[in-house]
């Protein structure tokens, strides 16, 4: 928390403050950093994430696994659930920046939006994080950046 009161979440050199325009980085000086630090800051978290793919859902077996096989079976389901996790995490922090709403209430439009269209969560999920650097990503106008 700043002085001020704002939060602002200190990462390395860097601080991430949210203020009435939006999110702003500043360097260890406290002096505004330009714009592209930010996106660069996302870029940076996508290819980190990169790792986090999600794989295809792995096969129910039709028959009985070993006690080996079904721990790799599981290890399987716990890396799907992870990776697809990454992803609707970060669809919810756009989600919530651009309506500026809290996270809860931005999964829980995401998750709307998702069942109204008949959509996977995490489908929908990853085309609104494409959206951040993608602008002709198409997006229901709920989960879309508010015209300015």
């Amino acid at each position: 928390m700043s002085p001020s009161g704002v939060p602002r979440t200190a990462v390395g050199d860097v601080v991430i403050q949210r203020t009435a325009a939006g999110w702003v980085v500043r360097d260890a000086e406290d002096i505004e950093a330009p714009a592209d630090d930010l996106v660069s800051a996302m870029v940076l978290a996508d290819l980190l994430a990169w790792d986090f793919v999600p794989r295809p859902r792995p096969a129910r077996p039709d028959h009985e696994l070993s006690e080996v096989a079904q721990l790799r079976l599981a290890v399987r389901q716990l890396e799907h659930a992870l990776s697809a996790r990454v992803t609707i995490e970060q669809a919810i922090g756009v989600v919530a920046e651009r309506r500026r709403i809290g996270p809860r209430d931005a999964f829980e439009r995401l998750r709307r939006v998702a069942r109204s269209r008949g959509r996977k969560v995490h489908d929908l999920a990853h085309e609104v994080v494409a959206s951040v650097t993608d602008r002709a990503v198409p997006l229901p106008p709920e989960l879309a950046p508010p015209h300015r």
